[in-house]
């Protein structure tokens, strides 16, 4: 940039006089191409219209509900000392708990906090990205219902979301949650009284959910964590679907032609690892949300196991064998050792 004579990048912007188009291009599908009219400066275009930033952008950041929160958990973010706060939530509060989660992690670093140090209680429809990249030691409760991206990137917080109390209809046939919830998480757990909408869980990578029914293209380029799904799918489930494990209730037995089972395979659950671990899964989920739709598999257990659909990544499936193959080869040549 110093070579071109410019002291600073605001001098640099708009000056397309100094780019040079590269000759060694030659590609028969490039013959007969005038790019030039890209070159033209914005300048000669329009003379009284500035081409970078000449007005401060105003964010809105300093209102923010998480300046509420941080403000009340100011002696906790100093002293771990736990605490519960009960606020109301607004669609226009966005990525609530996404600054709660720096001030957290800035203060006691990844590792975070014990789980529930911090327990907030919200009441109402939150906006979108409902706790994005929450982090260890926080626990979100929504009682109402969320937009899109919540729990975007969760990493290490618990999330749960749950109808009102007097509502008028049954949860496990309704959208609580809306399009693309969990997306990129990486750790933490999250339960849902209700169905998710669409491209639920996709690019999930280590956190584990329990909800009640998901829309089209769920657990889209998952690649680890878990899924539970006790309720209806939408079409496309799992395409993609390199890492993790998803469990599906499948009471109508209209399941397989919904699922992408280009990078999966179906399968009953019937390792006494995956029963333990859907059960404690469902177990969390009643804890949580007191759904009913817990309560009756629970109350049908074990018999009801052979509803459920385990979907399983070929690839994952393989490197799961080989690890414990792996494993068990290792115990075998200290047991030889020890005698």
């Amino acid at each position: 940039m110093a070579g071109l004579g410019f002291k600073n990048f605001d001098e640099l912007i708009g000056r397309t006089d100094v780019l040079e188009a590269n000759a060694a291009i030659d590609h028969w599908k490039a013959e007969g191409l005038d790019l030039s009219p890209l070159l033209i400066s914005a300048k000669e275009l329009r003379n009284d219209v500035e081409v970078r930033q000449t007005i401060k952008q105003e964010h809105g950041i300093e209102n923010v509900l998480d300046r509420q929160l941080i403000e009340k958990c100011s002696q906790t973010l100093r002293t771990k000392e736990q605490i519960s706060i009960d606020m109301p939530i607004l669609n226009t509060n966005r990525a609530t708990g996404t600054m709660l989660s720096h001030e957290v992690t800035k203060h006691w670093g990844e590792d975070g906090l014990k789980d529930d140090t911090i327990k907030i209680n919200f009441d109402g429809s939150a906006g979108q990205s409902f706790g994005a990249f929450l982090v260890s030691g926080i626990h979100l409760k929504l009682t109402g219902d969320s937009n899109d991206y919540l729990g975007k990137g969760l990493s290490g917080g618990r999330i749960v979301v749950v109808p009102l109390e007097d509502r008028l209809f049954r949860a496990e046939d309704n959208i609580i949650i809306g399009n693309v919830a969990l997306y990129g998480a990486t750790s933490g757990l999250a339960f849902f009284r209700g169905r998710a909408a669409e491209r639920f869980c996709v690019r999930n990578s280590g956190a584990k959910s329990v909800v009640e029914g998901v829309g089209d293209h769920a657990c889209e380029y998952m690649t680890g964590g878990r899924v539970v799904v006790l309720g209806e799918t939408g079409i496309n489930f799992a395409a993609g679907m390199s890492g993790g494990i998803a469990y599906v209730l499948d009471e109508y037995k209209d399941f397989s032609p919904k699922c992408n089972t280009g990078m999966v395979e179906l399968e009953t659950v019937d390792d006494e690892a995956r029963i333990a671990e859907l059960f404690r899964l469902i177990k969390l989920h009643l804890r949580y949300t007191h759904s009913e739709v817990a309560q009756n598999v629970l109350d049908d257990w074990p018999d009801i196991l052979n509803k459920f659909i385990q979907v399983m990544p070929i690839d994952y499936k393989r490197v799961l064998v080989e690890r414990t193959e792996h494993n068990e080869e290792i115990e075998s040549i200290f047991d030889t050792q020890s005698q």
